[in-house]
């Protein structure tokens, strides 16, 4: 089998994020990476495991506000990231490190 003949299907990981446990297992790892780009594209991994449409109704932004939001690539304010992650069900605890 050569390199060509490989078919790699498209890999969305909302499909496998069933439960609570599994969402904020995923998320405390992308947040233990410290990549905020990273972080941003998780939420909206878990946003679109849940129903992208309430979401944003509970948020207060756009559908399409919300996609972009999470994007990976974009810059939403840490009060948008708040309402995004209280929305999802989740809260944000500080330990000392």
């Amino acid at each position: 089998m050569t390199e060509s003949d490989l078919q790699l299907e498209d890999y969305d990981p909302a499909e496998f994020l069933n439960n609570e446990e599994d969402m904020k297992l995923y998320l405390n790892e992308a947040l233990k990476d410290g990549n905020i780009s990273l972080v941003l594209s998780v939420l909206g991994d878990i946003a679109r495991a849940r129903n992208v449409s309430q979401l944003s109704k509970e948020v207060g932004i756009s559908r399409e506000g919300l996609y972009k939001a999470l994007s990976g690539k974009g810059n939403p304010s840490f009060s948008t990231t708040y309402k995004i992650i209280q929305a999802l069900g989740m809260r944000l605890e500080v330990h000392a490190g």
